[in-house]
């Protein structure tokens, strides 16, 4: 299996990721700077986090500019995989391949802390080891990371499935306490919290590995075994 992780200039989650998928499930993943091709046998993709151009104009406008993108563009049409993370789901945003905005959070603050969502769509690729209303514990690290749709988009998006995690408190003033949706194809998803960083349960405060499922599932979507 070949996982493409992308880099921008101002990602910093990317070794976090790779170690996820290298070190803990034994997986192939690769790096592509924003600026190479990436080859035709890629078979998922993951944008992770971090402040692309130092989230100049706003968090990943200028990364949705990038190459690169024209390349996942054309992935996501195949209908490959793709998952971001934070940032990578401003980029995603930003790029158009998902809906809705990431805004400031209503403190102004920059959040870095540990919360619970809540599984709310079990059919995507990074979804399907979890169950549906699953808690997942999970850190959030973003100072634009309130989500936000109006209300026929909200609509849109419950009447399409395309709601994948919800915060159990919300904790940043949300739409409808949105974490996570993806695209109509359930094929695009896109966080704000970030599931390599509790994958592990060394380094998740509740013990438990509910995160790592976001990424076996990967896995699970290709039948591979781990």
């Amino acid at each position: 299996m070949n996982v493409g992780i992308v880099i921008f200039p101002g990602s910093n989650c990317d070794r976090d990721v790779k170690h996820v998928l290298d070190k803990t499930l034994k997986t192939d993943s690769k790096f592509y700077w924003h600026k190479k091709r990436m080859p035709s046998n890629i078979d998922a993709i993951i944008i992770p986090g971090g402040f692309t151009y130092g989230d100049y104009l706003r968090p990943g406008i200028i990364a949705s500019h990038s190459p690169i993108m024209k390349y996942i563009q054309k992935f996501a049409q195949k209908r490959i995989p793709i998952l971001g993370i934070c940032n990578g789901f401003q980029i995603l945003v930003e790029s158009n391949l998902l809906p809705g905005v990431l805004l400031k959070n209503t403190s102004l603050n920059f959040m870095c802390k540990w919360i619970n969502i809540k599984v709310n769509n079990t059919k995507t690729p990074f979804t399907n080891k979890l169950k549906l209303h699953q808690k997942i514990s999970i850190p959030i690290a973003n100072g634009e990371g309130r989500y936000y749709v109006d209300q026929k988009t909200l609509s849109s998006l419950q009447k399409n499935n395309q709601i994948v995690f919800r915060y159990e408190n919300n904790i940043n003033n949300s739409t409808y306490d949105i974490a996570g949706v993806c695209n109509k194809d359930m094929n695009i998803v896109g966080m704000m919290p970030h599931p390599e960083r509790a994958a592990e349960k060394e380094i998740n405060p509740s013990g438990n590995k509910s995160s790592l499922l976001i990424f076996k599932s990967i896995l699970n979507q290709f039948h591979i075994e781990n």
